[in-house]
């Protein structure tokens, strides 16, 4: 079977939409579970910075990529720019809650300083492997209500409206790896791809899961009860992290392309739910 490409007809549009403004969001926004509240803030407190690290990476090979990829990178830039302004937005309802976000920071700093005098194209690995986490967490996000049953209406429509951003431009950082990487032999290539996602993988689950359990610890939430709460909302139900160890294995087969699997009915999906969330009140 032929290795699956980005599909021709993809067309990648920024959305620019804002979401939450001038509401104060409740403390436990997520169906006033504390658990699912703190998994979802913690993975917000690391996309302005992570974000602005995915543009940098990919923007740096954008000269001399052929029309067709040098229009998908402008189009990624834009929407990861809009995603960045609204977690900002987002995480300032966070803070408005009192809680403190310094360890979580900390965390994605520590975890882009590794990449500190690396090469450029280290870094696009690194943003590759991480955009594959986004792309397989919001079909996962799309492909089951359950995920954001109960949350608020606003708070829900930005995490759908990323998430169909992310799945649309699920193969801009990966094709320009290909044409960054087109004179490399087929085993360098992998071995390089392999081993940064193996690392990528240590440090993102340790850093989001040692920010939950931070912010559970400022609910009065902490010891085994704050850790067998994260495990069982991961693994168990909605499990999350269970749903997608699917899909993360498959970034590591030969053949691997993000668009091996066309979700692309997902985005429209999102489309009807963040709208009917943005219509107001009657």
């Amino acid at each position: 079977m032929a290795k699956a490409t980005t599909p021709a007809d993809l067309t990648i549009t920024p959305r620019d939409l804002r979401f939450g403004r001038g509401t104060r969001r409740a403390r436990w926004w997520m169906n006033d579970d504390p658990v699912a509240t703190a998994f979802y803030n913690a993975l917000s407190i690391t996309f302005p910075k992570g974000e602005g690290f995915f543009i940098d990476s990919v923007r740096a090979f954008r000269e001399g990529t052929p029309p067709r990829l040098a229009a998908e990178i402008n189009a990624f830039i834009k929407q990861e720019v809009m995603h960045t302004r609204e977690h900002v937005a987002f995480n300032r309802h966070v803070t408005d809650q009192g809680y403190d976000v310094s360890l979580l920071d900390r965390h994605v700093d520590e975890a882009l300083a590794m990449t500190e005098g690396k090469p450029a194209i280290a870094k696009l690995a690194a943003t590759m492997a991480l955009e594959h986490f986004t792309a397989i967490l919001a079909h996962q996000l799309l492909a089951e209500p359950r995920h954001l049953a109960g949350a608020e209406p606003q708070a829900a429509a930005m995490w759908r409206w990323h998430a169909a951003e992310e799945i649309e431009h699920k193969g801009v950082a990966y094709d320009t790896w290909l044409h960054a990487t087109r004179d490399w032999p087929r085993l360098r290539r992998w071995a390089v791809k392999a081993l940064v996602m193996l690392t990528t993988t240590r440090k993102f689950f340790a850093g989001r899961y040692l920010g939950i359990i931070e912010l559970l610890r400022q609910d009065g939430i902490a010891g085994p009860r704050a850790h067998l709460g994260v495990l069982h909302y991961a693994f168990v139900r909605p499990g999350m992290v269970r749903k997608i160890l699917g899909a993360w294995f498959r970034y590591f087969l030969p053949g691997f392309h993000p668009w091996n699997e066309d979700d692309r009915t997902l985005i429209a999906r999102a489309e009807s739910d963040y709208a009917a969330a943005m219509l107001p009140a009657t």
